[in-house]
């Protein structure tokens, strides 16, 4: 089979896609991102807590786009209506978000109790991180079968921007956590950003909807 050299120009916007569908979901007030950010702020096994979540994220991610991308391209029907049912998630999620925008929310993090282990705190983000369901239906599901969408020379691309958005995000919340904890306990500040979010999950999945009637 002959194999053609993808195009620059099209890397980009897979890349950025994948970040900025990465982004959305993973930027909301949760007992993960809690978790995340009190370890920032206690100065407790930082570097291994944000390491896991977002290796975590990026072997989900990796598995659910490969393994869509292979069941998908054996049906392409079923492949539309996965892009269709895509996006009418994106569009119930970012209605979420905007509802979310109207309301007084804020992400706090105790400091106070007794310190975790290294094993205890890995032990904790494992729980935070593969025992909460949406991980599955974010990850696996939703960016899977998004990705699953692309090119096969661009797979590889939409991961990278996807799993990028979580090592970006958890390293912000836990290397930055002394700088982003008064931001983070202003309501105004996650209204604008629940704002942000919805709009961009509505284009996302105007996007979808595009690319899945293109392919009729």
């Amino acid at each position: 089979m002959t194999s053609f050299p993808v195009s620059a120009s099209l890397v980009f916007p897979v890349f950025l896609q994948g970040l900025v569908l990465g982004l959305g979901l993973i930027v909301a007030i949760g007992a993960q991102n809690a978790f995340v950010l009190r370890q920032g702020l206690r100065r407790e096994h930082v570097g291994s807590v944000v390491l896991f979540c977002a290796l975590a994220d990026a072997v989900l991610i990796t598995a659910g786009v490969l393994g869509m991308a292979q069941a998908l391209g054996k049906h392409p029907g079923v492949a539309r209506a996965m892009a269709l049912a895509g996006a009418a998630f994106l569009a119930w999620y970012g209605w979420q978000a905007l509802q979310r925008a109207r309301r007084a929310n804020r992400l706090t993090a105790s400091q106070d109790g007794a310190g975790l282990s290294h094993a205890a705190a890995l032990a904790q983000a494992a729980a935070f991180t593969l025992l909460n369901p949406h991980v599955y239906l974010d990850t696996v599901l939703l960016v899977g079968s998004i990705g699953a969408q692309q090119p096969a020379g661009l797979q590889g691309w939409f991961i990278a921007g996807s799993s990028m958005a979580s090592l970006g995000w958890f390293s912000a919340l836990g290397f930055g956590a002394r700088w982003l904890a008064p931001l983070f306990a202003r309501p105004r500040a996650w209204q604008v950003l629940d704002g942000l979010i919805g709009g961009t999950m509505w284009l996302l999945a105007a996007l979808l909807v595009r690319h899945a009637l293109q392919s009729v």
